[in-house]
């Protein structure tokens, strides 16, 4: 039986792993984190998407708890601006689309604009959440009920493999408060928890970590280790020597620029991230409840990193030279092979492909989960760890190319970076995928074929939004009576501004719950 788990690292992975071991296997399974005091987390990744639902429910906490203790704030979408290059914007929500006729309203909306000549926005035409986020409204009235009926109540101990309905909105929260929140309710649950330096990685003759050496605390043995270390993968890739694949090949970025930026407005806090495309690469605007979380994005083959900084601050916070900056270079790609061995690689560790869509913590949640669903016995079965790296990968790649597709697909070209990112080449994939959607909308048959966190309605939002690609209508709508789908393109702006006059703004709501 595999009964002693040891994290190496602590901050959002190590202590999200923590504690939902302990909430899965209890005292089945001892866990000891061990984590330095000197070295700093990344703390970038404040925003996620809607399927961290799951995994705050399956630790029972209660959002009306947790959010005023990480500063923490709604997100409903994805505000892209700029990256057509002439000022426009446009939402990616946590909304489905409505169907007519077995055609979605995205396939309608391009039919509609061919016989009316019409150009409405395709999002606020398409989807509620667009208008709840121009009047910057929150999810929940005021007694806490959500909007969206049906979707409100725990989901309890459930996984992402269990996702049936689309939930409205996800979160924004301060990355090291969530951690420190963590901390505690791991250590009640009996996590160990070990603040020192690790000096050593023990292993046997046939390779496999038998402990870990500390400095104040000793060897600290364990059966199972994950490594939690970040970009340094001190477990995974130094001491067990895993191959990682970089995706520098297909996308462009690779560091960033972060700034903490006190918010003189709180009323105006926005339920929603905020990606605005600066000439070599994009500036991230993340509202917490009393502050901004904002970063630029790029690529150093166009930008020097002193030249990222003055256009962050110029962006984000003129005239504030005290604010501190925090740069990062980023490890764009994966691991061959996240578990090897007896270790496990969660988080940055793992892989990553930069914060465009918000999926550091999916990577987070959905690593824990499938490390419970595939937990080994004494045998350490092969096919089980096989099975792990595949969904893992899978999931990685899946990321990867839908946010390739971002930088095809926007009509921006005007500087040198944003020409590069239409010549690089794409992926062998992506190469089939892109011209089908330069002639029509992708659907369930065409988008990428395995689990990646992301369904229709999101590839087809970005091939509307980005404008580079301009796919016609069906050629079979045309035979159609449009009547069914004008009345729900009716239905849904009617529906918004009921919605939208019945909400409390944001702050209301989050100041609410303090």
């Amino acid at each position: 039986m595999i009964d002693n788990v040891v994290i190496v690292g602590g901050g959002t992975a190590g202590w999200m792993t923590a504690t939902y071991l302990k909430r899965a296997f209890g005292d089945q399974v001892s866990v000891t984190l061990v984590e330095s005091a000197r070295i700093p987390t990344v703390g970038v990744g404040e925003a996620t998407f809607s399927t961290v639902r799951h995994f705050f429910d399956y630790l029972g906490l209660d959002e009306r708890e947790w959010m005023p203790r990480c500063s923490a704030s709604y997100k409903l979408a994805i505000r892209f601006e700029n990256w057509r290059g002439d000022g426009t914007y446009f939402y990616h929500p946590f909304e489905r689309l409505r169907v007519n006729k077995g055609f979605t309203l995205a396939d309608w909306h391009l039919e509609l604009n061919r016989r009316d000549g019409t150009a409405e926005q395709f999002d606020r035409h398409c989807y509620m959440t667009s208008w709840m986020c121009e009047a910057r409204r929150s999810p929940r009235l005021l007694d806490g009920s959500l909007f969206a009926s049906g979707l409100d109540g725990s989901l309890g101990r459930s996984t992402l493999d269990e996702q049936r309905a689309q939930f409205p909105y996800a979160y924004h929260f301060d990355a090291a408060q969530l951690a420190a929140y963590l901390t505690d309710l791991g250590k009640k649950a009996g996590v160990r928890h070990v603040l020192d330096d690790v000096t050593a990685i023990g292993q046997d003759e046939r390779g496999w970590i038998t402990h870990v050496s500390t400095k104040e605390h000793g060897d600290l043995t364990g059966q199972l280790f994950v490594d939690c270390t970040g970009f340094r993968g001190m477990l995974i890739n130094q001491t067990l020597g895993e191959p990682f694949r970089s995706f520098t090949d297909v996308l462009p970025n690779n560091r960033a620029v972060a700034l903490r930026v006190p918010r003189e407005d709180q009323e105006t806090i926005s339920p929603y991230t905020t990606a605005t495309a600066m000439d070599s690469g994009w500036i991230w605007t993340i509202p917490l409840y009393g502050r901004n979380g904002n970063g630029y994005v790029y690529s150093d083959e166009y930008c020097s990193p002193e030249e990222a900084e003055r256009t962050l601050r110029a962006h984000v916070a003129p005239g504030r030279d005290d604010l501190q900056a925090n740069h990062i270079r980023m490890r764009i790609g994966r691991n061959e092979r996240s578990w090897v061995r007896n270790c496990v690689a969660i988080g940055l560790s793992s892989g990553f492909v930069e914060p465009l869509e918000s999926t550091g913590i999916f990577f987070i949640q959905h690593g824990i989960e499938q490390l419970v669903k595939h937990f080994p016995d004494a045998r350490w079965e092969p096919r089980l760890i096989d099975g792990y790296n595949q969904r893992v990968a899978r999931v990685i790649d899946g990321v990867r190319e839908f946010l390739v597709l971002h930088y095809r697909a926007a009509a921006r070209a005007d500087t040198p970076y944003w020409k590069e990112t239409k010549a690089r080449p794409a992926t062998e994939w992506l190469s089939e995928f892109l011209p089908v959607v330069a002639t029509r909308l992708p659907d369930e048959s065409t988008i990428y074929p395995y689990y990646h966190g992301f369904e229709l309605y999101s590839w087809i939002t970005m091939v509307l939004g980005l404008g580079n690609f301009r796919p016609g209508p069906r050629p079979a709508l045309a035979h159609l009576d449009v009547a069914g789908a004008r009345a729900e393109f009716a239905d849904v702006r009617a529906a918004a501004q009921r919605t939208v006059a019945a909400l409390p703004t944001a702050y209301e709501y989050l100041t609410s719950l303090r």
